[in-house]
């Protein structure tokens, strides 16, 4: 399975959604609970209008997307809340993740519309001209884009998960991806930043920040390929590293490579053992290897000694016609 299938499995889970959005926005404080957050389709269709007057299907896919609903000071608020998963450097990241919020506004503008349209036809069949009603006559600015004055859009913030032990050096923003120096252009343009999470580029403190299994995964990407610390990372949260739930250790072995084996049917991976299986495996490797080395040098000196074959094949304890393959004869 591709690491970007097995990431987006994982980041669909309200846990862990949660806790990006939580660790991003409140700094690892639990404001956002899972039982809050619903699921919203990710393909984003936006229709613009053309210069001829017809309309042009755009469709983008996110990775995950989440409606966020909470009472605040009495009334329900709502927030989009999308996540963007790489495993590879994006260089035009912030292009797209500006296109999906951007789609993202132009949708809700095109459902108020339909929403208004909808109304004031099922009002105007039903004849609901009653005296005292409060009927909303738009004005023509309104009626002519579909957005009423009293209308409000739902913010969409999006975050980039960087699922990788590299550095992320592509551009962050709109005006990194651009070579103006002009301070009075770049006053009449908007940029748009990266919200990013990278392991590599934040300190373990931070890291810690995150409370379900993004910690753990998180933590072994950054020192995947640095095995002295590493060893040290999971000795220091051995408690946590020994249960690990499956489908963070799938996100782990996708990226990393580590080897980590486990059975098809366990939902907890003890990590910290998977990874001592490992080290043991590569030692005993390690000294067959040199054994075998050594094998092959006795091996060519009793030859040079002028020794037969057989005697040679007994001395070093390999059969005979393994020794012809390493002398070449």
């Amino acid at each position: 399975m591709k690491a970007d299938t097995i990431t987006k499995d994982y980041v669909k889970d309200v846990g862990v959604f949660a806790d990006i959005f939580n660790y991003y926005i409140y700094g690892g404080r639990q404001v956002i609970l899972p039982k809050q957050l619903t699921e919203r389709d990710s393909t984003k269709i936006a229709l613009p209008y053309g210069a001829d007057g017809a309309v042009v299907p755009v469709q983008k896919f996110r990775d995950v997307q989440k409606l966020y609903a909470a009472m605040t000071d009495g009334k329900m608020e709502y927030v989009l809340y999308g996540a963007e998963n790489q495993a590879e450097i994006h260089y035009a990241m912030a292009v797209k993740n500006n296109l999906y919020d951007a789609l993202e506004y132009a949708g809700q503008v095109e459902e108020a519309a339909k929403s208004h349209r909808k109304e004031l036809k099922r009002k105007k069949e039903q004849g609901e001209t009653s005296a005292g009603e409060d009927r909303k006559t738009p004005s023509t600015g309104e009626f002519l884009g579909g957005f009423w004055r009293e209308d409000r859009l739902v913010p969409s913030i999006t975050v980039t998960i960087f699922f990788s032990s590299e550095e992320w050096d592509g551009p962050l923003s709109l005006f990194d991806m651009m070579d103006v120096s002009d301070p009075d252009v770049l006053a009449c343009m908007d940029n748009y930043h990266v919200r990013l999470i990278a392991p590599a580029q934040m300190p373990d403190e931070e890291i810690m920040k995150f409370q379900s299994s993004l910690r753990e995964v998180m933590l072994f990407i950054k020192y995947s390929k640095d095995k002295e610390n590493l060893s040290r990372v999971l000795a220091a949260n051995e408690k946590r590293f020994r249960e690990v739930e499956r489908r963070a250790a799938d996100v782990i072995e996708a990226i990393t490579n580590s080897g980590i084996k486990y059975d098809g049917s366990e939902e907890v991976i003890d990590v910290c053992q998977a990874i001592r299986e490992i080290r043991m495996e590569e030692r005993k490797i390690g000294e067959q290897d040199g054994e075998l080395k050594k094998a092959k040098e006795a091996a060519g000196k009793l030859y040079e000694m002028g020794l037969d074959i057989e005697k040679i094949a007994q001395a070093v304890g390999y059969a005979a016609e393994t020794v012809r393959g390493w002398l070449g004869l």
